[in-house]
C-alpha cells in the first residue's frame, strides 16, 4: 500500500511539474523553431511577470524586428485564449542589418529571445497563457509560419527558472530611454524635399560617452517607409548628427510636425531610444562643420596603399557584377574571333580596351573632383540618378544589340579606326577602346567587395587620392585584358571564326538586350511604369527599322533620329502620370473601421483595399483594374468611399482586421454596402466584372 502511494505520488508529482512547465514546447518549421520561456517558476507576489519568446534558427535564416526594413514583418502574437491575462508588451532587442541584392532588412540569426512583459489580473490565480504566434522566416526564401504556444504558470511563491539569465541577457539588449543612458536629443527636424514626397529628418544627440561605430534607426507615422540614416561624428565623439531619409509624405495624413517619430541609436553596449515631435526646417539642409561621416571615420585609419590595394582587387571583381557581364559579351566575341588569329593583333587590341577601361575611369575621378569642387553631392554611379542618361545608355545599347545582330555595322571615323584589323563590325583599335569605356560606363552602378571601402575613402579625401583611387580600381577591372595582352596565345588557340561565330553573336545580342531591359527598370523607379513602357516600345520601334534597313533604305537614319528625339521626351510625360497618381492617390481615405458601419448606414458602399508597396498583386490589381476605365469611375462616385489599409509597414489594427476574417496574406479587398453590410470578399487577383458585381451588389 505505501510503495502504491509513494508511486502515485510521484506521478502527480510529475504530471504537476509538467502541467507547470517553465516552457512551451518548440514549435514552427525545421528551419525555424519557437517557444515561450519563463524568467520565473511561479508568479510570485507581484503582478507583472517576465517570459520571452524564444526563436532558434539555422544558419542564414532569420526574423525580424519591429520596422524589418525593405521587406518582411516582425512576430506578432495574438493572447485572446488566455487566461488571466490582463496585458502584455513585447520588447525588441538590438537588431542586426541584413543586405541582399540591394535590399536591407533588419532583424535576427541564429537566436534570439524577445523579452515579454506580462501583467497578470490576480496573482492568486494560475496564468494560463495560450498564444497564437504569426511570423516570417526568411534565407533565400520566406515562409510565413503561425503556430500556437502553450503554458501554464501557477500562483505562489517564485524563484529564477533555469531560463532566467537567458532572458535577462537579451532583456539588457533591449534600448533604453535617453534620459537613461545620460543621452539628451538635443533636436529634431523635417527637411522635406520638393517633390513633397520624401523627406529627411535630422537628429541631434549628445551622450556622456565616446562613440566609436554609431548606427540608427529611424521610425515614424506608419504611412512613411525610412531607410538607412547617414551619421556624421563629432571631433569628441560625444555628439552624433543623424539624417534619417524617409518617403510617403504624399499618403499623410495632417501635418508632419504633429506626427511621432523614433530614434534607435546603437554604439556598441549602448543602445537608447527617443520618442519626439520634429520641427519645419527653415534653411536648406547642410553639412555641419566639425563632424565627420561615421564611414570616413573608420576609413580615415587606413593607409592610402591598403586603400589602393582593395581597390585593384575591387576593380578585378567587378567584372564579375551582373550589370557588367552583358557588355562583356562584346569582348568575350572579340576574343573567339581572334582563334587562329596574329598574336600581335591579339595584344593591341585587349591592350586597347585596357586603356578604355583606365581612361573612363580617369575621366570620372576628373567628373567627381570638379563636382567636390563646386560643393555639390558626389558618389559612386550619380549618373544612374539621371533619367536622360539612362535613355541615352538604354538606346546606345540597343544600337549594340541590333550591331550583334547584324542590322548595321558601326564605322567610326577613320582617325580612331585605322589603326588595326577589322574585329567582326567594329573596326579598329578604336573600337576596342570604346568597348573598354562602355563596359566602365555600365559598372558605375554595381558595388562589389572591397570597392565601397576604397570609393567611400576617395571620396572623402582631396583630388589627388580620388585620382589614384579611381586609376587603381581602373587598373584592377582592365587585369583580365592586360593578361591577355600578356599572353595573346591564350586567343590564338582557340577555334578559328565560322558559322558558329553567327549563333554567338546573335546570343551576346540578347544579353545586350538583358541590360537594356535592367537599365529599363532602374529608369521606371525614376519616372514611372507609363514612361518605361513608351521607352521601350520606342527602342523595340528603332530595333524593327534597322532589321528593315534594306527596305526602308534612306529612311532608316531620319526615322531612327525621330524616335531618338520621342526617347528623349519621355521624362516629360512622367511629370504627367506622376500627377495621376497623386490624383488616383486621393482617391483613396485612410482605412478607418470604426467608420465603415456608419458610413453604410448613411447609404454609402465602402471598398477596403488592403495593399502594400511590396506587394507585387496588389500593384497589378491597380495598374489592371483598380485604376481604369469603369472600375476607377465606379470607385469616383459620389456614393462610394474608397478605403486603402497600407500594410507596408507592421499595423497592429490591420493585422487584426485581417485575422477577423481569418486572413493573413493580402492583397484583401472587401466591399461593405446596405445590400452587403457583412461585407464581399473580392479574389485575391482582381477582374473589373468582379468588383463591378460587388459594388452593384453592395448598394442594394
Amino acid at each position: 500500500m505505501k510503495r502504491f502511494l509513494y508511486i502515485a505520488l510521484c506521478f502527480i508529482s510529475l504530471w504537476a511539474s509538467a502541467a507547470y512547465a517553465q516552457s512551451s514546447a518548440w514549435q514552427g518549421i525545421d528551419k525555424t523553431q519557437v517557444r515561450l520561456i519563463s524568467a520565473m517558476t511561479a508568479l510570485g507576489e507581484k503582478r507583472e511577470i517576465l517570459l520571452g519568446l524564444q526563436f532558434k534558427m539555422q544558419d542564414d535564416w532569420k526574423v525580424y524586428w519591429r520596422s524589418p526594413g525593405d521587406a518582411g514583418y516582425p512576430p506578432e502574437i495574438d493572447w485572446s485564449a488566455s487566461t488571466n491575462l490582463e496585458n502584455a508588451q513585447m520588447q525588441w532587442p538590438v537588431p542586426h542589418r541584413f543586405q541582399v541584392l540591394g535590399l536591407e532588412t533588419v532583424g535576427y540569426k541564429k537566436e534570439v529571445v524577445y523579452p515579454l512583459v506580462l501583467t497578470v489580473k490576480d496573482n492568486m490565480a494560475p496564468l494560463v497563457l495560450n498564444a497564437h504566434v504569426r511570423f516570417l522566416t526568411c534565407a533565400e526564401v520566406c515562409v510565413p509560419v503561425e503556430t500556437d504556444l502553450s503554458m501554464n504558470l501557477p500562483s505562489g511563491s517564485a524563484q529564477a527558472s533555469e531560463f532566467a539569465q537567458l532572458i535577462n541577457q537579451y532583456s539588457a539588449q533591449v534600448p533604453r530611454p535617453a534620459r537613461a543612458m545620460n543621452a539628451t536629443l538635443k533636436s529634431a527636424t523635417f527637411y522635406p524635399n520638393n517633390d513633397k514626397r520624401n523627406g529627411i529628418v535630422r537628429y541631434e544627440i549628445t551622450t556622456d560617452w565616446v562613440m566609436k561605430n554609431p548606427d540608427a534607426l529611424g521610425e515614424g507615422p506608419l504611412e512613411l517607409a525610412f531607410f538607412k540614416p547617414t551619421l556624421a561624428l563629432s571631433d569628441d565623439g560625444k555628439s552624433v548628427v543623424i539624417d534619417a531619409p524617409f518617403n510617403g509624405l504624399q499618403f499623410l495624413e495632417g501635418n508632419v510636425e504633429d506626427k511621432d517619430f523614433t530614434l534607435t541609436l546603437m554604439d556598441g553596449m549602448h543602445a537608447i531610444e527617443a520618442t519626439t515631435k520634429v520641427k519645419l526646417a527653415t534653411e536648406p539642409l547642410s553639412a555641419i562643420k566639425g563632424y565627420q561621416s561615421v564611414g570616413q571615420t573608420e576609413q580615415s585609419s587606413l593607409s592610402l596603399g591598403f586603400i589602393l590595394a582593395l581597390a585593384v582587387l575591387g576593380g578585378l571583381i567587378l567584372n564579375l557584377m551582373p550589370c557588367v557581364l552583358p557588355v562583356l559579351s562584346l569582348k568575350v566575341l572579340g576574343l573567339v574571333s581572334h582563334g587562329g588569329g596574329n598574336p600581335k593583333t591579339v595584344r593591341w587590341s585587349f591592350l586597347a580596351s585596357g586603356a578604355g577601361i583606365l581612361f573612363s575611369f580617369l575621366v570620372l575621378a576628373g567628373v567627381l573632383i570638379a563636382m567636390k569642387a563646386g560643393g555639390a553631392s558626389i558618389g559612386w554611379g550619380i549618373q544612374f540618378q539621371q533619367p536622360l542618361f539612362l535613355i541615352a545608355l538604354c538606346l546606345v545599347v540597343i544600337l549594340f544589340a541590333c550591331n550583334m545582330w547584324g542590322f548595321f555595322e558601326i564605322n567610326l571615323p577613320s582617325w580612331l579606326s585605322d589603326v588595326g584589323e577589322r574585329s567582326g563590325h567594329i573596326k579598329g583599335l578604336g573600337g576596342h577602346f570604346m568597348t573598354g569605356a562602355f563596359a566602365t560606363l555600365l559598372a558605375t552602378p554595381c558595388s562589389a567587395p572591397f570597392l565601397g571601402t576604397a570609393v567611400g575613402f576617395a571620396l572623402s579625401q582631396g583630388p589627388v587620392e580620388i585620382a589614384l583611387v579611381f586609376a587603381a580600381l581602373g587598373f584592377g577591372m582592365s587585369l583580365p585584358y592586360l593578361l591577355i595582352a600578356l599572353f595573346p596565345k591564350l586567343a590564338t588557340h582557340l577555334p578559328k571564326p565560322g558559322r558558329w561565330m553567327v549563333v554567338l553573336r546573335k546570343i551576346m545580342g540578347l544579353a545586350l538586350v538583358g541590360t537594356a531591359v535592367w537599365l529599363l527598370s532602374v529608369l521606371m523607379a525614376q519616372v514611372g511604369l507609363n514612361a518605361a513602357l513608351t521607352l521601350s516600345a520606342l527602342m523595340a520601334g528603332i530595333i524593327v527599322i534597322l532589321a528593315l534597313r534594306t527596305t526602308l533604305r534612306k529612311a532608316t537614319p531620319v526615322l531612327v533620329a525621330m524616335l531618338f528625339v520621342a526617347a528623349f521626351a519621355v521624362p516629360s510625360f512622367a511629370t504627367h502620370d506622376q500627377g495621376e497618381e497623386v490624383e488616383i492617390e486621393n482617391l483613396w481615405t485612410k482605412f478607418d473601421q470604426s467608420k465603415i458601419q456608419g458610413l453604410v448606414a448613411q447609404g454609402q458602399v465602402v471598398f477596403v483595399d488592403v495593399t502594400a508597396d511590396w506587394c507585387i498583386t496588389c500593384q497589378v490589381n491597380k495598374k489592371l483594374v483598380l485604376h481604369r476605365g469603369d472600375s476607377l469611375e465606379a470607385l469616383s462616385g459620389d456614393d462610394v468611399t474608397a478605403m486603402k489599409a497600407d500594410w507596408t509597414n507592421p499595423d497592429d489594427v490591420i493585422a487584426t482586421y485581417l485575422a477577423s476574417y481569418k486572413r493573413f496574406a493580402i492583397p484583401f479587398n472587401i466591399v461593405y454596402g446596405p445590400g452587403a453590410p457583412e461585407g464581399i470578399i473580392l479574389p485575391e487577383l482582381l477582374n473589373k466584372e468582379d468588383v463591378l458585381d460587388a459594388i452593384l451588389k453592395a448598394k442594394g
